[in-house]
Order: structure tokens, then sequence, then C-alpha cells
């Protein structure tokens, strides 16, 4: 099954997740952290080391293509994700299922309602709007096996080749952005066709 790595704190994760499952059918959703595949590989984020004005433009451009609503960049933006993340990681290892929902709510949290992940209420209210218990979620995040989980999850992703987000694995190949989803079903099709 391919596997769909994502940070809520990314934009084109947001837009991706909006449509990978109906170019790809089922993916197994891999939550990794952003930040530390950054720092791992000596790169930053668009919005800090890169044309920020025209990479907020194409996000922009791209979620109204979707017909998405309009992007409400919270402020800070980028900000701290880390503990959003632990709670997509704790989401979802209680199952798949919740996980995803918890992911895209956060998602949708921040760049459709311009709120910032890195407030824990807003952290909270994401799980809320998941239909999971706030006050558990960010209990679980401070677990030592899901901070754990994170890292191993990030540090097995860079290992693979995974070297931003969103990145979609499938076989040994990887494709990374929202403008790869088409690519990634492409490859999928034809590795099934040969099954």
């Amino acid at each position: 099954m391919p596997r769909f790595h994502f940070d809520v704190g990314s934009p084109y994760a947001y837009l991706a997740a909006h449509r990978v499952e109906a170019l790809l059918g089922p993916v197994t959703w891999v939550p990794v952290l952003l930040g530390g595949i950054f720092r791992a590989t000596g790169r930053a984020s668009w919005a800090q080391a890169g044309d920020r004005a025209g990479g907020v433009a194409e996000v922009e451009r791209r979620a109204a293509a979707l017909g998405l609503p309009p992007v409400r960049w919270p402020e800070p933006w980028p900000n701290d994700g880390l503990l959003a993340m632990r709670v997509a990681t704790w989401a979802m290892r209680r199952s798949p299922a919740e996980g995803i929902a918890y992911a895209r709510a956060a998602m949708e949290l921040q760049f459709a309602a311009g709120r910032p992940l890195s407030d824990p209420g807003d952290v909270g209210e994401a799980l809320r709007a998941a239909g999971l218990d706030a006050r558990a979620g960010l209990a679980g995040a401070a677990e030592p096996a899901v901070k754990d989980a994170l890292r191993a999850a990030t540090d097995r992703a860079l290992a693979e080749g995974v070297y931003g987000v969103p990145t979609v694995s499938v076989g040994p190949f990887r494709l990374w952005g929202d403008d790869r989803l088409e690519d990634a079903a492409a490859i999928l099709r034809a590795r099934n066709a040969h099954a």
C-alpha cells in the first residue's frame, strides 16, 4: 500500500490530504516531523529561506483550483508543530481512522481557519473536531513511546529518501509534493497492471 508522509504544518500536505486517496485509493498515512527532516538535511522551509510570496500565492491558487476554502495563514507561520505532530502520532497509534481524522482537522484549522497549531488550545480544538478527547490527546503527546514513535518514523522516512512533505512512497519510488500525486497514481496503476 502506498505511504503518505505528512506534517500537519505543511500547506502542501494540506492540499494533498484532500485528494491523495481519491487519486491513489487507500494509503497509509505516516506522520513525520518536517522540522526534523529539515535539520537532518540542512534545509529550511521555503517560507523562511525561499520565495515566500511566490509559495503563498501558489498554495492559494492550488487551493482555489481544488475548490477548498480560501487559505487563511495563521500568525505566526511557519510555527512550532512538534506538539501537533506528537498528537498526530498518538492518534494514529490509537487507530489509523482516528489519526487521519485528527490530521485533516488540524490542517483545516491551521490553513482554512488561520489558527496556529503552535497553540495547544488549537491542537485541542482539532482533537475535538476529530471526535477525540482533547485532554487525552494532549497528555498522550507527552508519552515517551509517542515521542519515540514520531522520532523513529521521521528517521525511517529519511533513511528511505523522504526529504520533504508531502511525499508518497510507491514501492521504491518517493514522489515529493502535492503536484506529484498524479505521477504517484500513474506508477501505482502501472505496478498494479503488472502484478
